[in-house]
């Protein structure tokens, strides 16, 4: 982690390089502070409960006032389409704790949403896992257990991390994969924490399944999507995520 960091606004975790190149123009190093104008800071943690505690954590370590989450998330719900945006009104850990995240700052979000071209979700639960869920029966497994609209690996931890702190909480999540959808295994593990391609890992997984291939013009153009829709949203919303200071 980078050290001497001051942050007067959002702390901001994200999971995954693209989510990281989609909210700024900053380089974003792994396991790091990146500071922002408006003195917000993001760190890019990797995927994962354990590593997004650790990011909040260093993130209020260096005086973050606000802790919010920004990134991608697949659908439970199929109403949330590939590309839309959703700030849930709480996140769900998948042991039966609920968080809920800070009314005025996702009002503040919406407003700096309102009139955007992206759909945009502001009701329900978004459901935190820790490992990713890779078929249609299991998002609907979790969909009927949980009743959340989407799913994450790193809000939960994040949220936990602002409630033992009395910190506002905020989400901001494009939808990548829909409740549909599948994700080939050898392809989800041929990335590495970040979300960076291991290009040995995806030949060999090429290798023992030639049909992998023609998964990845879908993959890649639901991921496109979605990225598009944050970097708008981080636009508009500001490095600071439309925390209402």
């Amino acid at each position: 982690m980078s050290t001497g960091a001051s942050i007067r606004t959002t702390g901001v975790v994200v999971a995954l390089a693209s989510e990281a190149r989609a909210f700024t123009s900053h380089a974003a190093k792994p396991d790091s502070i990146t500071t922002l104008p408006d003195g917000a800071a993001l760190y890019l943690s990797g995927m994962g409960p354990r590593a997004a505690r650790g990011a909040a954590e260093a993130l209020v370590a260096a005086g973050a006032c606000a802790l919010a989450v920004f990134g991608v998330a697949g659908a439970l719900d199929d109403t949330l389409r590939n590309g839309t945006l959703f700030c849930p009104e709480r996140v769900l850990d998948g042991q039966g704790r609920a968080y809920a995240t800070d009314v005025a700052w996702c009002a503040s979000l919406q407003q700096r949403l309102a009139g955007f071209a992206t759909p945009l979700r502001t009701t329900g639960a978004l459901l935190s896992v820790a490992s990713p869920l890779l078929t249609a029966a299991a998002k609907r497994t979790a969909h009927r257990q949980f009743a959340a609209l989407a799913v994450d690996m790193e809000s939960a931890a994040v949220a936990a991390v602002a409630q033992e702190r009395g910190l506002p909480f905020a989400v901001l999540r494009a939808i990548v994969d829909e409740a549909d959808d599948a994700i080939p295994p050898a392809l989800n593990g041929s990335v590495d924490t970040w979300g960076r391609p291991r290009p040995l890992r995806l030949l060999a997984a090429f290798g023992r399944q030639p049909s992998l291939a023609s998964e990845l013009p879908r993959l890649y153009s639901r991921m496109q999507r979605a990225t598009h829709a944050l970097r708008a949203a981080a636009q508009a919303a500001g490095p600071a995520l439309g925390w209402p200071r």
